[in-house]
């Protein structure tokens, strides 16, 4: 069985992994993720999902017959990619800009090896309740969103601000788990490899 590396530093993405029983190597896997003039939100994921597996497998020997997986969240209102924020007020206006709306969450998922590489990408909505201006301040104040696509974290104190979901949860978590695990068993890898040798 190959090993799998994941090209991430997300400790999201590392637990979504280890919940389905996929041992890994975390490894850091640096690009410029500045989207093209006129880049689709859906072609920009897939093109980082697919660069930072890239970028991890160049890290590695040669001869190294190892997996690499890469990742890449967006999300998008009215057609525009919500980065992660550049300070407080950035911040600001995108929870504002977020409030009381549907925005979507694009993730991409990519695997590849020394002969390809595969990709998917998994669209959800996400509906915010309306969200006061202080309730926007005091969530800056935690720190959660500063490192967030769209400035906040589903599965963590923001979770207050969903209304509805369509889609999958773990992709707006940061890693499709369904299509993830399809992905890795194309590259022989299986999920569930804590189970092995178990007796039911």
């Amino acid at each position: 069985m190959p090993s799998l590396y994941l090209a991430s530093g997300s400790p999201r993405r590392r637990e979504l992994l280890t919940q389905i029983g996929v041992p890994y190597t975390a490894l850091s896997a640096e690009i410029d993720e500045t989207p093209f003039a006129d880049e689709q939100p859906l072609a920009y994921v897939e093109r980082l999902a697919r660069g930072k597996a890239q970028a991890g497998l160049a890290s590695l020997s040669a001869a190294s017959q190892a997996c690499v997986l890469g990742a890449d969240t967006a999300v998008v209102l009215d057609g525009r990619i919500l980065g992660k924020p550049l300070d407080e007020a950035d911040a600001r206006a995108m929870l504002t800009a977020l409030s009381g709306r549907e925005h979507q969450v694009l993730t991409a998922v990519a695997v590849a090896n020394r002969q390809g590489s595969e990709a998917r990408v998994v669209s959800s909505r996400v509906r915010f309740r309306p969200i006061r201006a202080e309730e926007i301040q005091a969530y800056w104040a935690s720190g959660e969103p500063r490192d967030k696509a769209g400035s906040y974290a589903i599965q963590g104190l923001a979770a207050i601000f969903v209304e509805a979901l369509q889609g999958s949860y773990s992709a707006v978590v940061g890693l499709p788990l369904c299509e993830t695990a399809e992905l890795l068993s194309r590259f022989g890898i299986p999920c569930w490899q804590c189970l092995e040798g178990e007796k039911p």
